[in-house]
């Protein structure tokens, strides 16, 4: 068994502003053509299957020159691949982007279905992957990682990657979320190809853990029974004396290390959207997430009650698999693993190398893809 070399954990503070514009200009125009040869030589599947890969993405964003230590290579790589990405020469192109932008990738994926000529049906397919990647990742998994960044990158062929990234407002990290149609087996249960981030919580809820399979099942059945019931659920697990389950669930958590509220019943449930779920009937809990209206509260409650009352407990395990570019100090939050790190090396290597880029910016890039490795 080969051994890992642990090279410690890359923390990312997060840099407020814009990136300056000579060097987005320059980003891009490197982006452009390293795109070019990746796509004649390779294909677009594979750019979108390298984009998913964590170790791929961070040292594309030092190569391309921005800080690989930021959070902001998240957003300022996607916003250069957005513009250097064209439909009609790479066969690819992107959707979204950071805050208010976000909102517009259904139409962003509509204009790009009409470039590709992707059928109606493929078009309110990838609408969909945008809008339930986005759910899931605000609202099945709690963390305390709000989205605030949603990239969504489609090929000729109608396939897809997702680039997505929360903030905490308590400890300032940023959490990023990878997600590729190619490895997708289902939006509810392990759909990330990675979760990345520096912090690995305490307690988190994940949802889409396999282990929350039952909880799934029970929040579901909960909302088919109709909001009476689940109003006298509700009641009964958090009776007027006792505001959370804090005290019943990890009895190891201190009010001091308590920072996030995965754990605590909410105090406003959005009945109006669970009666609108019981109208709708959802036959599984995919189905659950797309009701309009059915937040991380209600989820949340859901999931306690299921905990509760019926003994389905889901999972509170962080599901966070990589740290940012490397992997962790002494395999925290996961191993650092050598041969993926060394294999996109030689892929971007091979990129720099055979793009027609002037010999001064060949060893720049280079340069600042040793020292991802030597840092």
């Amino acid at each position: 068994m080969s051994k890992l070399k642990k090279t410690g954990i890359a923390t990312l503070p997060l840099h407020y502003g814009h990136a300056p514009s000579w060097l987005v200009s320059r980003m891009i125009g490197l982006a452009d053509k390293m795109f070019t040869i990746i796509v004649d030589e390779y294909g677009q599947d594979e750019v979108l299957r390298r984009l998913a890969n964590p170790f791929w993405f961070q040292a594309l964003g030092c190569v391309l020159g921005y800080d690989w230590h930021s959070s902001g290579v998240t957003t300022v790589l996607t916003g250069v691949l957005k513009t250097a990405l064209k439909a009609k020469d790479h066969g690819l192109a992107v959707a979204g982007g950071k805050g208010r932008t976000s909102r517009q990738t259904p139409t962003e994926i509509e204009s790009i279905g009409g470039v590709f000529d992707l059928s109606p049906d493929d078009v309110r397919s990838l609408q969909y992957a945008s809008r339930m990647s986005a759910k899931v990742d605000n609202t099945a998994i709690q963390a305390g990682y709000p989205l605030y960044h949603h990239a969504f990158f489609v090929s000729q062929q109608g396939d897809w990657t997702v680039i997505q990234q929360g903030m905490s407002s308590l400890d300032r990290t940023a959490r990023r979320y990878h997600w590729h149609s190619d490895s997708l087996k289902s939006f509810v249960e392990e759909p990330h190809d990675a979760v990345v981030c520096d912090v690995v919580k305490k307690h988190a809820l994940d949802m889409t853990a396999k282990d929350s399979e039952e909880t799934r099942k029970v929040s579901v059945d909960l909302v088919k029974d109709g909001v009476r019931s689940l109003k006298r659920n509700v009641e009964a697990v958090r009776p007027t004396h006792q505001k959370t389950l804090r005290e019943w669930i990890h009895k190891d958590v201190k009010e001091k290390d308590y920072v996030i509220q995965t754990l605590s019943m909410p105090r406003k449930i959005n009945w109006n959207a669970l009666k609108n779920a019981y109208e709708f009937q959802p036959r599984n809990y995919e189905e659950l997430l797309t009701i309009s209206g059915l937040g991380s509260a209600t989820v949340r409650g859901l999931a306690l009650v299921s905990e509760v009352i019926y003994g389905k407990p889901p999972s509170w395990r962080d599901p966070v698999k990589y740290s940012f570019a490397y992997g962790g100090k002494d395999g925290v939050p996961y191993p650092v693993n050598r041969q993926a790190m060394d294999e996109s090396i030689r892929f971007l290597k091979d990129a720099i190398d055979h793009s027609k880029i002037d010999r001064e910016d060949k060893i720049k890039s280079l340069q600042r893809l040793r020292r991802y490795v030597s840092e």
